[in-house]
């Protein structure tokens, strides 16, 4: 598969002023609580209305989707609106109920996508479709996977294809729901600088309160649309309730978005320049992240040491690992001068962090 013109085809031809937008609640639960998110959509930025029919949960005994029959208030709502409808499949006989209720825009949940036999399945069924077709990151931070998932549908002649960056499970507490791992994203991008990337705030953040922080990121990494949950009444919501917003806090929020275009150089000058500041900010934000927790390491250490009254200092194993670190910093491009300040003012950090336990 090679980068073409062609791959945003489908979404330039939606004509926008402004990011492609796919709304609409996590869940179908009612026909009438289907139908008041769309209208409280329709005259909104949104393209495409969402719902979740089918609900891959972690556990059992948890709300599974309500089934076909959300296809239908699909359709209802497709003809009262005019909004074009969304929904995600994961296996034959969903894309074959999708494709029967003329659903325009199709996904590969995260889940899925982990797997080539599911995501194969799916490009067989459906091999040829006019349908947008987008493919969820992986749950594991792997491009290669994500990749793959992508060549399958190309491979099955699916022309209108994207990907939506959801974010990636960890076991560590954070404060997103899913880390976004943006540099994967961007790798991506650039790999295939045309084929649509939409962002997913609601799972990378988890909250609604952060949907905001994170949708400005993604366009400032020049992503093409936002998939974002919306809800009637969000607090209730039979599924992820606390990531869902109303339909008139996401009319804001689409407000309230700096939204960047390119009209002469000097614009594509400062738009690239914005890109490349995003892209430092977010490094930079992962490196605060791992500053943190290597200060945890240390306190831990610190703790080891207190309880076998052992020095804090231990030069031996400083000597190593400034030597060790100076010939990688080096295979990365990195002065002996810096490596030398940085790692100096990091094992400063952690010998105030041990001599702070030692001392208490």
């Amino acid at each position: 598969m090679e980068n073409k013109k062609e791959l945003r085809t489908w979404l330039d031809e939606h004509k926008l002023p402004h990011p492609l937008v796919i709304a609409g609640p996590c869940s179908a639960e009612t026909e009438d609580q289907v139908l008041k998110v769309a209208h409280g959509l329709k005259d909104s930025d949104v393209t495409y209305f969402r719902a979740g029919i089918w609900k891959p949960r972690t556990r059992p005994g948890n709300f599974e989707g309500v089934g076909a029959i959300g296809l239908k208030w699909l359709q209802r709502a497709k003809e009262e609106t005019g909004l074009l409808t969304a929904t995600e499949v994961a296996n034959k006989a969903h894309v074959d109920l999708a494709l029967e209720h003329d659903i325009d825009l199709l996904w590969i949940g995260a889940r899925s996508t982990v797997s080539p036999f599911i995501v194969q399945e799916i490009a067989d069924a459906l091999k040829g479709t006019d349908k947008v077709v987008l493919v969820k990151n992986p749950v594991n931070p792997d491009l290669a996977l994500w990749l793959g998932a992508i060549e399958r549908l190309h491979s099955a002649d699916i022309d209108k294809l994207g990907v939506i960056h959801r974010g990636f499970s960890t076991y560590e507490k954070t404060k997103y729901r899913n880390i976004p791992e943006w540099q994967l994203a961007v790798e991506l991008q650039d790999k295939f600088p045309d084929l649509p990337l939409i962002c997913d705030p609601s799972h990378i953040t988890g909250k609604r309160d952060m949907i905001f922080d994170v949708s400005q990121t993604a366009l400032d990494l020049n992503f093409d649309g936002l998939m974002i949950e919306t809800h009637i009444d969000p607090d209730n919501a039979w599924s992820d309730a606390a990531q869902q917003v109303t339909p008139q806090s996401l009319i804001q929020i689409m407000q309230d978005l700096r939204i960047r275009k390119e009209t002469s150089q000097e614009e594509e000058y400062n738009t690239n320049l914005s890109n490349l500041r995003a892209q430092i900010d977010v490094v930079d934000n992962q490196l605060l992240d791992l500053m943190g927790k290597r200060m945890k390491v240390a306190d831990a250490i610190g703790e080891l040491k207190k309880e076998r009254n052992v020095a804090v200092l231990q030069s031996k194993r400083w000597n190593e690992i400034l030597g060790k670190m100076i010939l990688e910093g080096q295979d990365r491009g990195l002065s002996e001068e810096f490596i030398l300040r940085m790692f100096k003012a990091i094992h400063q950090e952690s010998i105030n962090h041990q001599e702070k336990i030692i001392k208490a």
